[in-house]
């Protein structure tokens, strides 16, 4: 039974990721297409729809909001509208949620957390770390002190401490790469 088990459980893991991969791509690109078709057919007439008139029309809008968000008037409102959301009790949870969730997948893109460290915790047992806060530990701490984020492995949240930077060994890998490893717990594939 075990000859037979052992191989079965080896092609899941194999085929798995990529199946899962490719249902939540197919999932997100057919949620947008309906709707932005639901959307599209209060303004257009259906015989003018076309399939993958939504996708198109949802990326074309995500490209000019993204333009727009730089415009000043646009942030203003942004951050109106952070201060009004803020303010109501639940709602403020839901959205600083998903604020910090959307952090995370974006913390390559930012310059001031590029940095990828190792922080000792105890004898020998070592954290990867991405340095966030140059100033803000200084300031509030004092001393030479800096933020650095802690991701937790196998789910989305994390810890953000503030140590001596001479407690902090500078890492040669990339940001991308060490989230992986983090998020992980160092189960990857390799050649990714």
């Amino acid at each position: 039974m075990n000859k037979i088990l052992k191989p079965v459980l080896q092609g899941l893991v194999t085929v798995l990721p990529l199946g899962l991969t490719i249902y939540v791509i197919y999932w997100l690109l057919a949620s947008a297409e309906s709707l932005a078709r639901t959307v599209l057919l209060w303004v257009l007439p259906p015989e003018y729809y076309v399939a993958g008139l939504g996708i198109a029309t949802t990326v074309i809008l995500l490209f000019v909001i993204g333009l727009l968000v730089n415009a000043y008037i646009v942030r203003y409102l942004l951050r109106w509208s952070d201060r009004l959301i803020a303010s109501i009790p639940l709602v403020k949870s839901i959205y600083g949620a998903f604020q910090d969730i959307m952090r995370v997948f974006t913390l390559g893109e930012k310059q001031s957390m590029q940095t990828v460290v190792s922080l000792e915790v105890g004898k020998d047992m070592q954290l990867i770390g991405f340095v966030t806060g140059e100033l803000s530990g200084q300031s509030l701490f004092g001393g030479d002190k800096v933020g650095v984020y802690l991701p937790m492995s196998y789910q989305i949240g994390g810890f953000t401490v503030y140590v001596e930077r001479d407690r902090l060994r500078v890492l040669d890998i990339g940001v991308e790469d060490a989230m992986r490893v983090a998020l992980t717990g160092g189960i990857q594939s390799h050649g990714n």
